[in-house]
């Protein structure tokens, strides 16, 4: 086998790589719309174009093959170029960069046409590409100083090492010489770039999920506090404005007689009065924790005629107004759980200082459950409000043995 045929035989298989990867990033850009993997795919398959330009030149020598080679090679440098903007900086595309297209067709036809020089011609490529590429790794060294990264850093050092491997074309490639040396080379240089990318990529869409996750994550917590202050604001009304309104109606129907309207009037403000308790108790923001604890335990007995053991250390103390929130809602919607889903006949709440922090533990005799229980808005709340303040939730169950809730939280969380 010739030489020839050898060293077109490694260029077709560097195009064919090419190629490909111009097809993957073409399918990344139709499944995400990110601009960027277009620009890359049609940088790579321009190169691929270009190999198939010096391909033909070798074969044939006719100068229009190396006119194609030369307008295509400064049109994928800029692509890749114009990528490398894209992504570090947000670059959008506007019509006035086809310039940089038309300035690299009118270089590669004074160049060939014009000097009629195939040394000056492939220095004067080679220095372009070269200057390019060089400009593109500086691009992707300043993003990585802004926003460590390993896919930048990889491509960093791949776009400088291909930069200054392009200089070799005057002393090692004179006339299409050391064509397999310099196809290996591009062969791993260009593999080394789409694991920089893809690297790049992914780490850029993890830190966007990072961030969107913490968005969701504080909009989650100031709706909670939104909805903290609006429980206390209707219970405060209910309360205040329509509970007294009630009280003065009962007295005034009692006063004149009228002992059926007035039973009424009474069992609707016993309503009123047990929903501004489910909204906000008064006793949790006037007596503490454990009476509130104790009032929410004895009215949820009354009312579902489940038994419920409460064990709660009366020396128990936690001065932030929001601790003893997050301990008294996530009571209260573990038993409205007990209540709902159980089927349970008895129930047991365990409120102690453990470790420095403090411990609640709830526990039925219900039908349990096969596997993770379904997220719901309830769990969902009290996970997050536990999250907050640096605890931990646990829920454990079985088939016929109940449901295990078990909440930490450290001592910062505590006085």
């Amino acid at each position: 086998m010739d030489r020839l045929t050898v060293e077109l035989s490694a260029l077709a298989f560097q195009a064919v790589v090419t190629a490909l990867l111009s097809v993957v990033y073409i399918r990344l850009w139709e499944r995400q719309r990110l601009p960027y993997f277009l620009t890359w795919g049609l940088a790579w398959s321009l190169y691929a174009i270009r190999i198939g330009a010096i391909s033909a030149f070798l074969v044939t020598r006719k100068e229009h093959w190396l006119f194609v080679h030369q307008a295509v090679t400064g049109m994928s440098a800029a692509m890749l170029l114009f990528a490398a903007l894209q992504f570090s900086s947000g670059l959008r595309w506007s019509w006035r960069f086809a310039w940089v297209g038309a300035g690299a067709v009118a270089w590669a036809y004074a160049t060939v046409y014009i000097t009629h020089d195939q040394m000056v011609s492939g220095i004067t490529a080679i220095v372009l590409l070269s200057a390019v590429t060089l400009w593109t790794a500086f691009l992707f060294w300043r993003f990585n100083a802004r926003v460590p990264s390993g896919g930048a850093l990889l491509l960093a050092w791949t776009f400088t090492l291909w930069g200054l491997h392009h200089l070799d074309y005057p002393l090692l490639r004179p006339l299409g010489a050391g064509v397999l040396y310099g196809v290996f080379i591009d062969i791993v240089l260009i593999m080394l770039a789409t694991l920089g990318s893809m690297f790049l990529v992914l780490g850029e869409g993890r830190r966007m999920l990072e961030a969107r996750s913490s968005q969701l994550e504080q909009l989650t917590r100031e709706l909670l506090r939104a909805q903290e202050d609006e429980r206390r604001r209707i219970s405060r009304e209910l309360h205040d404005e329509a509970g007294q309104i009630l009280t003065a109606v009962k007295i005034q129907l009692d006063l004149e007689g009228r002992t059926g309207a007035g039973e009424m009037v009474g069992r609707a403000l016993a309503q009123v009065r047990d929903l501004s308790n489910l909204l906000r108790p008064s006793t949790l923001d006037d007596l503490g924790l454990v009476p509130a604890v104790k009032g929410l335990v004895e009215d949820f007995a009354r009312r579902t005629r489940i038994e419920v053991d409460l064990d709660i250390d009366e020396g128990l103390r936690l001065t932030e107004a929001d601790q003893q929130v997050v301990i008294y809602r996530v009571i209260q919607e573990a038993l409205t759980n007990v209540a709902r889903h159980s089927g349970a006949h008895h129930a047991v709440v365990r409120l102690r200082p453990a470790g420095g922090g403090v411990e609640l533990r709830i526990e039925d005799d219900g039908r349990g459950f096969a596997s993770e229980p379904t997220p719901h808005l309830g769990l969902l709340g009290m996970r997050e409000r536990v999250a907050e303040l640096g605890g931990t939730l646990n829920i454990a169950g079985a088939p016929g043995r109940g449901v295990h809730l078990s909440v930490h939280l450290p001592a910062a969380a505590t006085a």
